[in-house]
């Protein structure tokens, strides 16, 4: 019988998150730092605009590319936040979470061999939504010394002839780096010399420490080479309700169009009407959330000096990234042996790619209750390896 299996597909790896949520879901005494899930529950008037559409019967197929409505508020949006003007009709389209936009963007931009260049450590989908695509994925190692940004000379080092794309996942998962205007600026003059494209993942951009978030589209002569994606899921709380966005050039955007109409149909309902009170009122709702995140970043970053664990300070998302390179383990043997040993589940950092060995991916998205008895257990544990 002839292999009915796709071979791009068999030789991709399945999501090392994954591994470890599932292994936590059979623990039932354990405490999981591992998923990237905010413990909120989606404010109040956002569920009820979401329950009122379903009591009003607004259960129907919206346009493919979302409710005009809600393409209008989240051009506004990003109008209001980051100063870049786009055409809530021809340039907005509402996916199914930012993964979904991801996904669109490169199988619109990618023909077969051209290369798409990824900063890692970082998201798990971008290396295998490239390889979908027919593109050739170049994998940049980002450093700890440079707080895991870009810079300019990693990128041009990378950039060939066949580059056409660069995926740009900052504020970042898992590492919580940020980019500032300093370092967008810089790497800009290499992606306009080198004509590249950018499909600029700001899924974080409104849960930023430091300073206001920068989109590199706002940037001179970006606009027309870059893909923005956003969402909903972790500004307001709303991952299960499965809806995002891409701001793009009409030319690009009319082509994830095609892709999402024939895959897709269109995004949730529900989630539309929701997602446009969120856009209207929801901005005090992240500002609470955020400050709340911003306390248990502190927490953790204090905690690991306390008990000397080397861990670099991130200004983004809700991720911290301790080494643990001293220990001689890899990280995943670390992760195995601390959910095994002390009932705490984290992410090793190759999930997110090669260079993340020697790290873990530790998420503040949890009350600072359990980050308080997690963190107890994780020194317990250093301390016994110390020993």
């Amino acid at each position: 019988m002839r292999n009915p299996l796709a071979d791009k597909i068999v030789n991709i790896k399945p999501s090392g998150i994954r591994k470890f949520f599932d292994i936590v879901s059979e623990m039932k005494d354990a405490i999981s730092l591992g998923v990237g899930e905010p413990d909120f529950d989606t404010p109040w008037h956002i569920r009820d605009e979401g329950i009122y559409s379903l009591e009003k019967g607004r259960t129907f197929y919206t346009s493919n590319a979302g409710l005009k409505e809600l393409k209008v508020e989240i051009a506004g949006y990003i109008k209001r936040t980051q100063g870049i003007s786009y055409d809530g009709d021809k340039e907005v389209i509402v996916t199914v979470g930012g993964s979904e936009a991801i996904d669109i963007a490169l199988r619109a931009m990618i023909n077969p061999g051209e290369q798409v260049l990824i900063p890692q450590p970082s998201y798990v989908s971008y290396e295998p939504c490239a390889i979908l695509a027919g593109a050739e994925p170049v994998i940049i190692e980002l450093k700890e010394e440079n707080e895991f940004r870009l810079t300019a000379k990693e990128l041009l080092d990378a950039v060939t002839d066949k580059t056409k794309v660069l995926i740009l996942p900052f504020p970042n998962n898992p590492t919580g780096a940020i980019m500032e205007r300093k370092d967008l600026e810089a790497i800009a003059k290499v992606i306009i010399e080198k004509d590249i494209f950018v499909i600029s993942d700001e899924i974080y951009a409104e849960l930023t420490y430091k300073e206001k978030h920068i989109s590199i589209a706002s940037l001179p002569g970006m606009q027309e080479r870059c893909v923005l994606i956003n969402g909903f899921s972790k500004a307001y709380a709303m991952t299960g309700w499965r809806l995002g966005y891409a701001c793009a050039p009409a030319a690009i955007m009319e082509q994830m169009l095609k892709i999402h109409q024939f895959a897709i149909m269109c995004a949730p309902t529900t989630s539309q009407y929701a997602a446009v009170e969120a856009l209207r009122n929801g901005d005090e709702d992240v500002a609470r959330m955020r400050e709340a995140y911003n306390q248990r970043r502190r927490f953790l970053i204090h905690s690991f000096k306390e008990m000397g664990l080397s861990c670099f300070e991130p200004y983004g998302a809700f991720y911290v990234f301790p080494c643990i390179k001293e220990f001689g383990m890899t990280s995943e043997e670390f992760a195995n042996r601390l959910l095994a040993e002390e009932k705490v589940a984290v992410v090793p950092g190759t999930a997110f790619g090669d260079c993340g060995e020697g790290f873990l991916r530790i998420s503040y998205a949890y009350s600072l209750e359990d980050l308080k008895t997690a963190l107890e257990k994780i020194r317990a544990f250093i301390t016994r390896l110390r020993g």
